[in-house]
Protein backbone atom coordinates (compact mmCIF):
# COMPACT_ATOMS: atom_id res chain seq x y z
CA UNK A 1 0.00 0.00 0.00
CA UNK A 2 1.06 3.40 -1.10
CA UNK A 3 1.73 6.28 1.48
CA UNK A 4 -0.78 9.08 1.91
CA UNK A 5 -1.41 11.97 2.81
CA UNK A 6 -1.42 12.26 7.10
CA UNK A 7 0.53 9.37 7.15
CA UNK A 8 3.94 9.45 8.95
CA UNK A 9 7.05 8.74 6.90
CA UNK A 10 8.04 4.87 7.80
CA UNK A 11 10.94 4.15 10.25
CA UNK A 12 13.86 2.94 8.57
CA UNK A 13 17.53 3.17 8.33
CA UNK A 14 18.91 5.12 5.47
CA UNK A 15 22.12 6.80 5.31
CA UNK A 16 23.03 10.08 4.91
CA UNK A 17 25.87 11.61 2.75
CA UNK A 18 27.84 13.70 5.25
CA UNK A 19 30.94 15.37 3.77
CA UNK A 20 32.71 12.75 6.57
CA UNK A 21 31.28 9.84 4.56
CA UNK A 22 27.82 7.85 4.75
CA UNK A 23 26.77 7.41 8.35
CA UNK A 24 23.19 5.61 9.54
CA UNK A 25 19.99 7.52 10.22
CA UNK A 26 16.45 6.19 11.36
CA UNK A 27 14.13 8.26 9.10
CA UNK A 28 11.20 8.50 11.76
CA UNK A 29 13.77 10.35 13.65
CA UNK A 30 15.31 12.51 10.60
CA UNK A 31 12.38 14.06 9.82
CA UNK A 32 10.62 14.26 13.05
CA UNK A 33 10.75 18.65 14.21
CA UNK A 34 11.19 20.00 10.73
CA UNK A 35 9.26 20.69 7.08
CA UNK A 36 10.96 18.96 4.31
CA UNK A 37 10.38 18.58 0.67
CA UNK A 38 11.57 15.46 0.27
CA UNK A 39 12.23 13.95 -2.94
CA UNK A 40 13.25 10.20 -4.79
CA UNK A 41 14.88 9.68 -7.81
CA UNK A 42 15.27 6.21 -9.65
CA UNK A 43 18.99 6.27 -9.42
CA UNK A 44 21.61 8.94 -8.98
CA UNK A 45 23.80 9.25 -12.30
CA UNK A 46 21.07 8.29 -14.22
CA UNK A 47 19.64 10.99 -17.15
CA UNK A 48 16.46 12.21 -16.15
CA UNK A 49 17.38 12.28 -12.39
CA UNK A 50 20.85 14.15 -13.44
CA UNK A 51 19.55 16.46 -16.02
CA UNK A 52 16.28 17.50 -14.77
CA UNK A 53 15.31 16.82 -11.50
CA UNK A 54 18.10 17.30 -9.41
CA UNK A 55 19.26 20.42 -11.13
CA UNK A 56 15.21 21.73 -10.55
CA UNK A 57 15.56 21.44 -6.96
CA UNK A 58 19.39 22.88 -7.08
CA UNK A 59 18.18 26.23 -8.71
CA UNK A 60 14.94 26.58 -6.54
CA UNK A 61 16.63 26.04 -3.25
CA UNK A 62 16.70 29.10 -2.00
CA UNK A 63 13.04 29.64 -2.87
CA UNK A 64 11.43 26.75 -1.72
CA UNK A 65 13.20 27.31 1.55
CA UNK A 66 12.21 30.60 1.37
CA UNK A 67 8.77 28.76 2.04
CA UNK A 68 9.38 27.81 5.45
CA UNK A 69 11.04 24.36 4.35
CA UNK A 70 13.57 23.86 6.83
CA UNK A 71 15.83 21.33 4.47
CA UNK A 72 15.48 19.93 1.06
CA UNK A 73 16.44 15.60 1.16
CA UNK A 74 17.09 13.70 -1.87
CA UNK A 75 16.51 10.11 -1.92
CA UNK A 76 17.18 7.09 -4.37
CA UNK A 77 18.18 3.18 -4.13
CA UNK A 78 21.84 3.54 -4.26
CA UNK A 79 24.39 3.50 -1.11
CA UNK A 80 25.31 6.69 1.02
CA UNK A 81 29.07 6.73 -1.03
CA UNK A 82 27.05 7.17 -4.21
CA UNK A 83 24.51 9.37 -3.30
CA UNK A 84 26.96 11.56 -1.67
CA UNK A 85 29.27 11.36 -5.18
CA UNK A 86 26.41 12.11 -7.16
CA UNK A 87 25.64 15.58 -4.46
CA UNK A 88 29.44 16.55 -4.70
CA UNK A 89 28.81 16.63 -8.81
CA UNK A 90 25.73 17.65 -9.29
CA UNK A 91 23.93 18.84 -6.09
CA UNK A 92 24.69 21.68 -3.38
CA UNK A 93 25.09 22.03 0.41
CA UNK A 94 21.69 22.67 0.29
CA UNK A 95 20.41 19.73 -0.96
CA UNK A 96 20.61 16.59 1.53
CA UNK A 97 21.57 13.44 0.35
CA UNK A 98 20.07 10.01 1.60
CA UNK A 99 20.77 6.76 0.76
CA UNK A 100 18.31 3.57 0.26
CA UNK A 101 20.98 1.09 -0.41
CA UNK A 102 18.46 -1.64 -0.09
CA UNK A 103 15.39 0.22 -1.06
CA UNK A 104 13.74 -0.36 2.55
CA UNK A 105 12.62 3.12 2.56
CA UNK A 106 11.18 2.95 -1.07
CA UNK A 107 9.46 -0.76 -0.12
CA UNK A 108 7.91 0.84 3.43
CA UNK A 109 6.58 3.49 1.35
CA UNK A 110 4.83 1.47 -1.41
CA UNK A 111 6.72 3.05 -3.98
CA UNK A 112 9.16 1.34 -5.91
CA UNK A 113 9.68 0.57 -9.52
CA UNK A 114 11.51 -2.82 -11.28
CA UNK A 115 13.49 -1.44 -13.99
CA UNK A 116 15.64 -4.97 -14.40
CA UNK A 117 14.57 -4.66 -17.90
CA UNK A 118 16.64 -1.79 -17.48
CA UNK A 119 19.39 -3.73 -15.91
CA UNK A 120 19.15 -1.90 -12.61
CA UNK A 121 16.75 -4.20 -10.68
CA UNK A 122 14.32 -2.80 -8.28
CA UNK A 123 14.56 0.97 -7.50
CA UNK A 124 12.20 3.76 -5.78
CA UNK A 125 9.57 5.81 -8.40
CA UNK A 126 10.08 9.11 -9.37
CA UNK A 127 8.25 11.33 -6.43
CA UNK A 128 8.27 14.16 -4.27
CA UNK A 129 6.48 15.00 -1.21
CA UNK A 130 6.31 18.06 1.57
CA UNK A 131 6.89 16.65 5.50
CA UNK A 132 6.02 18.67 8.39
CA UNK A 133 7.25 16.34 11.63
CA UNK A 134 7.49 13.42 9.71
CA UNK A 135 3.77 13.03 8.59
CA UNK A 136 2.94 13.48 4.76
CA UNK A 137 1.20 17.00 4.12
CA UNK A 138 1.72 16.68 0.12
CA UNK A 139 2.30 13.74 -2.06
CA UNK A 140 3.26 13.73 -5.69
CA UNK A 141 3.94 10.27 -7.56
CA UNK A 142 4.47 10.68 -11.53
CA UNK A 143 3.08 8.14 -13.60
CA UNK A 144 5.55 5.98 -15.30
CA UNK A 145 7.77 7.63 -17.68
CA UNK A 146 6.78 11.59 -16.39
CA UNK A 147 8.59 14.19 -14.56
CA UNK A 148 5.91 16.49 -13.95
CA UNK A 149 4.44 16.23 -10.15
CA UNK A 150 7.68 15.52 -8.44
CA UNK A 151 9.63 18.37 -10.42
CA UNK A 152 10.72 21.28 -8.17
CA UNK A 153 8.77 24.03 -9.73
CA UNK A 154 5.66 21.91 -9.20
CA UNK A 155 6.39 21.53 -5.43
CA UNK A 156 7.37 25.36 -5.37
CA UNK A 157 3.82 26.12 -6.72
CA UNK A 158 2.08 24.05 -4.30
CA UNK A 159 4.27 25.38 -0.99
Amino acid sequence: MTIAVGQSVPDVKLTLAAETGPSPVQSGEYFKGKKVVLFSVPGAFTPTCSAKHLPGYVENAAAIKAKGVDEIVCTAVNDGFVMGAWGRASGSPDITMLGDGNGDFAKALGLTLDLSGAGIGQRGQRWSAVLNDGVVEQLFVEAPGEFKVSAAEHVLANL
